[in-house]
């Protein structure tokens, strides 16, 4: 079994878990090795489930601080064992979100004993945050084991660049769809064009003015667009049925139901147009005027803004904790096959976790 030192450097702890291969539905290796560590910790209850795993402390402090961070990354590229170029880790899963977990762990085991800290801590390590929901650790301790997400705030660790991303947008994606008659398009009189019925619906979205909302001094942008078209046959046909695939990212003031009434009423979809719902995520409250966050918040000197894509942080949110998402790293070099972040932000990470974690409020 591979082995890691939690209270390594957080860039040899974020280096060594990269070089523990973990793409998604293959997580048993990494979850395993940061287990047998986690057990080592004395007052420390450890839970497993699958390939998540989760500690806890029971000290007895006034408010409870959950740390979470997936294991798993998307496919390798030929981007391990990690590599470390001057001020850079490179490596699969260095940003996308090793180094997060990194330093997750990291402040875990060093504030975990009884006095270290100024909270009780929960610690998660979950599987399955890069493929579909029903694979995510998160999804499974939501629906099976609530409690064990239960704080008065949540940090998770996905890259924002060492501030703080507050909340999520949610998300909406639809099907329009319409039907028509095949024909060719030399005796086109012959046929109905399914893909001119779209051409209003189509009209509406490209006019669509989004709002700016601002929500505990974050700016949230909307967007409804239009990511797929579908209705080819052949290029001398009148295609019978097409599709639009659209896309609605909404502010957190919005519930799931005010969105959905926003997005039919923005659509308008004419007579014999059908709509259908194809994935509804929740959108996160930045929860930053919660007392437990107030010190985080000075930790990072007052740097924070909104989080415009949808994180797990909304699982936490709609269990009625406050989460926001505090990494290091760009964002925009996940998945890539040059997949790389700064070690000077790990650091920093590392650091103000355990300037918040311990102070004594």
């Amino acid at each position: 079994m591979a082995s890691l030192n939690l209270f390594a450097d957080p860039v040899a702890l974020t280096a060594a878990l990269i070089d523990i291969e973990s793409p998604s539905h293959h997580e048993r290796e990494i979850a395993d090795a940061i287990e047998a560590q986690l057990r080592e910790l004395p007052a420390v209850e450890v839970i497993r489930g699958g390939n998540t795993v989760v500690a806890r402390t029971h000290h007895g402090h006034a408010q409870r601080v959950v740390l979470a961070g997936h294991v798993d990354t998307v496919p390798l590229a030929g981007n391990t064992p990690h590599r470390l170029e001057g001020d850079v880790l490179y490596g699969c899963g260095a940003v996308d979100m090793k180094s997060g977990l990194a330093c997750y762990l990291g402040a875990f085991a060093r504030l975990s004993a009884p006095g270290a800290g100024a909270f009780d801590l929960t610690l998660i390590a979950y599987e399955g945050e890069e493929v579909s929901s029903e694979h995510n650790g998160l999804y499974h301790l939501e629906r099976d084991r609530p409690e064990l997400l239960a704080g008065d705030v949540a940090l998770l660790g996905e890259p924002s660049g060492a501030i703080i991303e507050a909340g999520c947008q949610g998300t909406i994606r639809v099907f329009v769809d319409a039907k028509g008659t095949r024909a060719h398009s030399a005796r086109s009189w012959l046929g109905d064009n399914a893909a001119h019925k779209l051409a209003g619906v189509l009209s509406r979205v490209a006019a669509y003015r989004p709002r700016s909302v601002t929500i505990a001094g974050c700016e949230y942008r909307e967007g409804l667009n239009v990511v797929g078209m579908d209705g080819f046959v052949a290029t001398n046909t009148i295609p019978d049925a097409a599709r639009l695939t659209i896309n609605f990212r909404y502010a957190p003031d919005r519930s799931v139901e005010e969105a959905k009434a926003h997005l039919v009423e923005a659509l308008a979809l004419e007579d014999g147009l059908e709509l259908v719902w194809d994935d509804i995520a929740p959108a996160a409250l930045p929860g930053l005027d919660h007392p437990a966050a107030a010190g985080l918040v000075e930790a990072v000197g007052g740097n924070f803004r909104a989080k415009f894509g949808w994180t797990d942080v909304a699982r936490f949110s709609n269990l009625g904790t406050p989460a926001v998402n505090f990494g290091p790293g760009d964002p925009g070099y996940a998945h890539k096959v040059d997949e790389q972040c700064p070690t000077e932000q790990i650091y920093t990470v590392a650091r103000v976790l355990e300037q918040y974690l311990a102070a004594k409020n």
